[in-house]
């Protein structure tokens, strides 16, 4: 009996212990940890630490609480105006409600990336074939991808997964039109460039007219300017010269001064010999009176 008693009590501490050890639940930081009874989803734990189940009639799941990365598939897209391009991209992704993510798609990454690739893949070409190649190429500076978010919009959201980043590794043209895209936008650019330096040239050639315009006019005032002055001066001059003229006490002396400018301009040349008559009036300021 003591044999049967100790083994009986050796099976009910076992049984204890499994059942305390199936009774624990540990959530990990980059997890959340789904408790199930009888196939149902009772609550999430969503915290890290240790929690406890019902043991032997509810179970564990685990899903990942991080952010996750998908690469898309490269796929071919067709713009407004009929060309074609590759698009190669990837997005960043969370579960945001783990008790949906595992109703709708029975807790599987796999599924979840299934309809990801197609909900994005739709939405991608939704705002592509609206779009022009030349503005999807310039709008690889982040429109697009804006654009595609705003398109996808909270479709996710039944599915308790949340959007986070949609990104292009890679948007290009076929090989086989590549170069002569390229070649057509090279030609344009000229054009346009050609089209600014024409309007520049002629702008800058009004702007040199205005100017020698002006110039000319200002030209013209200062001359005109410059005559009045000269003839004031020379007016004046012609009244100090009449004052002084009508002076009989100065005549003597301008006389002499003007005999001397006379003799001046008369001296040109190499030659600085003046022959001069006794009764010349220039020879006549040479003799002492």
């Amino acid at each position: 009996m003591k044999i049967a008693k100790r083994v009986l009590l050796i099976v009910v501490l076992f049984v204890l212990l499994v059942a305390g050890a199936s009774s624990i639940v540990i959530t990990r930081e980059n997890e959340y940890s789904l408790v199930r009874q009888f196939g149902k989803i009772d609550h999430v734990v969503g915290t890290a630490g240790i929690s406890f189940k019902i043991p032997f009639i509810q179970s564990v799941d685990t899903l990942p609480k991080q952010i996750l990365l998908y690469d898309l598939p490269s796929s071919d897209v067709i713009t407004s105006d009929k060309k074609t391009m590759i698009c190669d991209s990837y997005i960043l992704w969370y579960i945001a409600d783990p008790q949906k993510f595992a109703q709708t798609l029975n807790s599987s990454i796999t599924n979840a990336e299934g309809r990801l690739d197609a909900i994005v893949y739709n939405s991608t070409k939704n705002v592509i074939s609206s779009t022009t190649q030349d503005d999807v190429i310039s709008g690889r500076d982040g429109e697009l991808s804006a654009a595609i978010m705003a398109n996808i919009g909270g479709s996710l959201d039944q599915y308790g997964i949340e959007l986070l980043s949609f990104e292009t590794k890679k948007l290009d043209l076929p090989g086989d039109n590549k170069a002569a895209v390229y070649e057509r936008m090279i030609s344009e650019r000229d054009n346009i460039a050609a089209t600014y330096t024409a309007e520049g040239s002629s702008e800058a050639q009004i702007i040199r007219n205005t100017t020698d315009k002006e110039v000319t006019v200002l030209l013209s005032e200062a001359e005109k300017d410059a005559e009045i002055l000269i003839a004031e001066g020379e007016a004046e001059y012609m009244r100090i010269l009449s004052e002084a003229y009508r002076d009989e006490s100065k005549q003597e002396f301008y006389s002499f001064v003007r005999s001397l400018d006379a003799l001046k301009a008369s001296l040109t040349g190499k030659n600085k010999t003046v022959i001069l008559s006794p009764d010349s009036p220039i020879a006549q300021i040479f003799y002492t009176r």
